[in-house]
């Protein structure tokens, strides 16, 4: 009873020249339409959405319907026994033009699957995964498996390759499929050739549902017929990209300004800091007792500021300038560049965000950054792009712009507070917390990744045609002993 019901599920007609086309655009000469679909199943409708899928399916004489053979049953699940019976026709007719040529190469008298089973097998379509529960319920994974290897990959074109690498990416669309989803790159695969667009309007799969016979028909006629592909409308503009995003954006503050911090208090001084950058300023006013600001704690405090500063490198700061008073008491710093004129500090600061944003969009965009990476992952792509994509500048002098993020990141040119201040700002980029440490004659970076610090030293790193990953994520002790 089972096979003769399968029979008429999966009735095949030996495909003839002699019947005309119907307007079935096959992707090969192998699939040619064998007559034309006017309506035989009443219970597929115009208006359904797999109509144009199930039509081919009967022009290219996949099925005659269920029971009287006039319906379909689009809603009506499969087996994965049923599942890899009409993927080996499928191939079958692809290789001979016979859809059951190739399956009677396998003929055995025992299940009347096998021979499908076993002509798959024999082109390592599939391996033995799915033995033992052939009888079993397919679920949408296991077809997507199936499917994305019974023909050659050659036939398909990536008509959806970016929304894909960029939506599924940022986790915006595909979101119930992970690297623990069984077939997870079949599935990947299947939507980028336009064989899946999802169930929902965030692309979602559901991997473990079981499928239907509508989207079994949908899934096998858009293999073979490129008209029926599907071309993902995901709106990707900004799934990944930081556009727009401004040095003020980076820094976070609390709201705490001190009036009078005094030198040693560093969280004081990192908190006026904060305050200051994170309102796009770059002077602020202290107010001291009067009588206790002297010109040695006026210096003190100028070059505790200045120290700070350099936590933040990717700012563009690196001098302060300092005007007080020792009778009232009032001190005003002003941060600044040496490397350029005070004019053009905003614009080269521009610059160098809009730089890193278009560095940061184009790792996401090719696949180099991913949102499933760690942060360790991410800042290890990050210091492979710099180290590989900036040179050290040997000739550079004390007001070189090769000292800025800007040159590292515009000019391919840099020194390592150059160096440092443009991994620092791709990292922050990604919402990597990070900071500096430093000597009198070279600073590296200072990041969180996954809750553990490292040290990490792009400068060295780069090795001019090599990259050395021993200064990437190092210890504390790793890091003083290289300076040393």
């Amino acid at each position: 009873m089972k096979r003769r019901i399968l029979s008429l599920i999966f009735a095949v007609v030996i495909l003839t020249a002699a019947l005309p086309q119907t307007g079935f655009a096959a992707e090969t000469a192998h699939f040619s339409p064998v007559r034309t679909y006017q309506g035989q199943f009443t219970d597929v409708d115009t208006s359904d959405w797999y109509y144009k899928n199930v039509a081919a399916l009967y022009e290219l004489g996949l099925t005659d319907g269920q029971g009287s053979k006039n319906l379909y049953a689009p809603a009506g699940n499969i087996t994965i026994a049923e599942a890899l019976t009409m993927a080996a026709r499928l191939r079958s007719l692809y290789e001979y033009g016979d859809s059951e040529k190739g399956p009677a190469a396998h003929h055995t008298d025992t299940s009347w699957y096998l021979p499908y089973v076993n002509y798959l097998k024999s082109l390592s379509v599939i391996g033995d995964e799915f033995d033992g529960i052939y009888s079993h319920t397919a679920n949408r994974s296991q077809v997507a498996h199936i499917l994305a290897n019974v023909l050659p990959r050659t036939l398909f074109t990536g008509i959806n390759d970016e929304a894909v690498t960029v939506g599924y990416a940022s986790r915006r669309y595909i979101q119930d499929v992970n690297e623990y989803t069984p077939y997870q790159q079949d599935i990947l695969s299947l939507y980028r050739w336009g064989i899946l667009s999802g169930t929902d309007g965030t692309g979602s799969f559901q991997p473990q549902s079981s499928i239907t016979r509508g989207e079994i028909s949908a899934m096998i006629t858009r293999l073979v017929d490129s008209d029926l592909r599907i071309t993902l409308d995901w709106d990707i503009s900004t799934a990944y990209s930081k556009a727009g995003t401004t040095l003020v954006d980076l820094v976070t503050s609390t709201g705490a300004f001190h009036t009078a911090p005094a030198a040693d208090d560093t969280k004081a001084i990192d908190d006026n800091l904060r305050y200051m950058l994170s309102r796009g300023e770059r002077r602020m006013v202290l107010s001291y007792e009067k009588g206790t600001l002297t010109s040695a704690v006026a210096e003190d405090i100028l070059a505790a500021f200045l120290d700070a500063v350099r936590s933040y490198a990717e700012q563009g700061y690196n001098e302060v300038q300092c005007s007080y008073s020792t009778r009232t008491g009032s001190m005003a710093l002003t941060f600044s560049s040496s490397l350029y004129e005070d004019r053009m500090i905003d614009t080269y600061r521009e610059a160098t965000m809009e730089a890193a944003i278009e560095i940061h969009d184009r790792l996401w965009k090719d696949g180099y950054i991913s949102s499933d990476m760690s942060e360790y992952e991410k800042a290890r792509a990050y210091f492979t792009w710099l180290c590989g994509n900036c040179r050290y500048d040997y000739h550079s002098t004390e007001t070189s712009l090769s000292h800025s993020g800007y040159s590292a990141l515009v000019e391919g040119l840099a020194v390592c507070d150059g160096y440092t201040a443009a991994y620092n700002l791709l990292l922050k980029l990604e919402g990597i917390s990070c900071s500096t440490a430093s000597t009198d004659d070279h600073i590296l970076t200072v990041a969180v990744l996954d809750g553990k610090t490292y040290h990490i030293d792009p400068t060295w790193g780069d090795q001019a045609t090599s990259v050395d990953y021993r200064y990437f994520a190092m210890s504390q002790q790793e890091a003083m002993g290289r300076f040393a």
